[in-house]
This record gives structure tokens, sequence and C-alpha cells, in this order.
């Protein structure tokens, strides 16, 4: 999912222009955001905590135009608590983004 990065950035260019220093503040605001849903995700184990968790991982992406973390967070969404899967390709779209160590994921 390499385009995910490149989706993120520009959306981000698209927002605030050409400020590096803001476009760097707003992407670590969204991967930490994400990197907490997914981890609300991996410990989530009633059906409420885990759709609370999918629908707010859901809403971030599609504010930040992040269209694949969209469509997982709709697999999650259509999954049991802890569905393996879709904690696997959540972390590793995660780890796309080049500043989320697999450990903490």
């Amino acid at each position: 999912m390499a385009y995910e990065s490149g989706a993120l950035n520009a959306a981000l260019a698209a927002a605030v222009g050409s400020d590096p220093d803001l476009v760097a503040e707003l992407r670590g605001a969204f991967i930490e955001s994400a990197a907490r849903q997914i981890d609300l995700l991996g410990r989530a184990r009633c059906d409420a905590n885990w759709h609370f968790a999918a629908l707010r991982l859901k809403s971030l992406a599609a504010s930040f135009g992040v269209q694949g973390i969209v469509d997982l967070a709709d697999q999650a969404l259509e999954g049991a608590p802890g569905d393996p899967v879709v904690l696997r390709e959540l972390a590793a779209a995660m780890r796309d983004f080049g500043e989320i160590p697999a450990a903490d994921l």
C-alpha cells in the first residue's frame, strides 16, 4: 500500500499548501491517531468497543483522504472483534507510512 503515504501527503499539501512544518505536524497527528485506534481495535473484546474504534478509524482516514485505511476500517466493521486478518492488514498499511515501528502495532 505504498500509495497510502502519497495519498496522505497529497491531501495535506492540498489542504495547507507548501508549509512543510505544518504538513509534517498534521501527518504525525494522523499517524498517531490512527495507531491509537488500531491499538484499541487490537484490545477490543466486545462488539461495541471494536465497532467504535473501527468507526473512529474510518472517520479519521476519510478526513485525511486515505482510502485504503477507510476500506480496512470497513472490513473491521464487517468482522468480529479481534479479527487477526484485519489487524494484520492495518498494521501493514500503517508501516507503509514509514514512521511506525512494527513492534508498536
